[in-house]
């Protein structure tokens, strides 16, 4: 069974500030990074995520804060494909449930309708985590100053920290 390109993360009280309840939709992302970690093993996408439904947080408000950006990390990944793939790019995905269980999920991540560039099985529990909001730079980069929902993540950082930083891309 398809589903529409729309998760529920399961700690989904994370995006509830400026989402609310309802699925976040996944149809079209930019998708930053992607940091593979064989505890687990996971799969975590840094992605530019849609226009949020509610206010943003003054904070934000007064920083011009333009674009939201989350990490979503898809556990007990098997079955990985990856090609080729430009960082930054405009996505969509593909969720399916997979029939002989529902704990299970086949994931398609595609660019501009050509065929997946990135593909998995994973569990349908999913987390999401480092929710932030910047202004976007020139061709919409991340590379300013980041301001972070969570306390902690607002203390520890100003901008998003480079792909090495393990505990920022393998913790949510």
């Amino acid at each position: 069974m398809t589903m529409t390109a729309e998760l529920s993360p399961r700690n989904s009280e994370v995006l509830a500030p400026l989402y609310g309840p309802d699925p976040l939709d996944l149809s079209s992302v930019r998708l930053r990074s992607l940091h593979l970690d064989w505890h687990g093993p996971t799969v975590t996408l840094r992605l530019d995520l849609p226009a949020p439904p509610l206010p943003l947080p003054v904070e934000w408000v007064a920083a011009d804060v333009d674009t939201v950006q989350g990490q979503l990390q898809f556990l007990a990944v098997d079955d990985l494909e990856l090609g080729d793939w430009e960082p930054g790019s405009l996505v969509s995905f593909e969720l399916a449930v997979l029939s002989e269980s529902k704990h299970r999920m086949r994931v398609a991540v595609s660019h501009d309708g050509n065929p997946a560039f990135l593909r998995f099985t994973g569990s349908t529990d999913v987390l999401i985590g480092h929710i932030s909001g910047f202004r976007a730079g020139p061709e919409s980069a991340d590379s300013g100053p980041h301001h972070f929902l969570s306390r902690l993540d607002a203390r520890l950082h100003t901008t998003v920290p480079d792909p090495s930083e393990k505990t920022f891309y393998e913790r949510l």
